[in-house]
């Protein structure tokens, strides 16, 4: 079949690249044309694994280690994708921290730590990656269907901060909208990956959550990523995309 999103030699920098939904964007975007640098910070196997995978794909390919909760190295790491790859098309926000306990428990330090890796990374790359892009450009959030349905206690914080980016993504939209620069965010549902496993504890409360009664896949959620990043969505920006078999129909 042929690919409609046709990112031929765009360059994309994923954050969070090395496992999950990160990873899977990355291979995604990779078959759909464009060159990919994945960052990490404890996933250095899994990153290369990744960079490899690209790599078959025929695509240029680069891990960087940085800590999106070290204010200078989540905007730096956009100006060393830019630098390995010869430039910036791409953003997709995908590290992040997903912190789930009960509100009385939470500590300080759980509280800067979420905020810092979930907000203000994501806004200091957007704000970078801004700074970079031509007309076309395109900034991809990951959000969470705990910001449009939040079913029991524990994800005060992590919402918060969710919900949080979606007010970012919207003011993006409105301030980089006149450059011709898309910002958008895609919210998955229970998705099928290491940090929560279709086959764990919590798996079947929340698959009878959803409409479909199941858990996604990474590559379900890379798909939507891949749709906002090319062409064909040149006139989708400030958007919500929910990828979450109708949890929060």
């Amino acid at each position: 079949m042929t690919s409609r999103a046709n990112l031929s030699g765009k360059k994309a920098l994923v954050t969070g690249g090395s496992r999950g939904i990160g990873a899977a964007t990355a291979r995604r975007l990779a078959r759909e044309g464009a060159d990919v640098v994945v960052t990490y910070v404890h996933g250095k196997e899994a990153a290369e694994d990744v960079v490899r995978a690209v790599e078959t794909l025929g695509r240029r390919a680069v891990a960087l280690r940085a800590d999106a909760a070290d204010a200078m190295e989540a905007a730096g790491a956009v100006d060393r994708a830019a630098e390995a790859l010869g430039g910036l098309d791409i953003l997709v926000n995908n590290a992040a921290v997903g912190l789930m306990q009960p509100l009385e428990d939470m500590s300080l330090t759980d509280v800067d730590r979420v905020i810092a890796v979930n907000v203000r990374g994501v806004f200091l790359a957007a704000q970078a990656a801004a700074a970079l892009m031509a007309p076309g450009g395109r900034i991809i959030t990951v959000g969470s269907c705990v910001t449009r349905r939040t079913p029991g206690p524990g994800a005060t914080l992590y919402a918060m901060s969710k919900s949080a980016v979606t007010g970012l993504t919207k003011a993006l939209a409105r301030e980089l909208g006149g450059r011709g620069i898309t910002a958008n965010v895609v919210h998955p549902g229970p998705i099928d990956t290491d940090m929560n496993p279709a086959d764990g504890p919590f798996a079947p409360d929340q698959a009878a959550m959803t409409s479909l009664g199941r858990y996604g896949t990474a590559e379900e959620v890379a798909t939507a990523v891949a749709y906002l990043a090319g062409p064909e969505a040149v006139y989708v920006t400030g958007a919500e995309l929910s990828v979450d078999g109708g949890y929060a129909a």
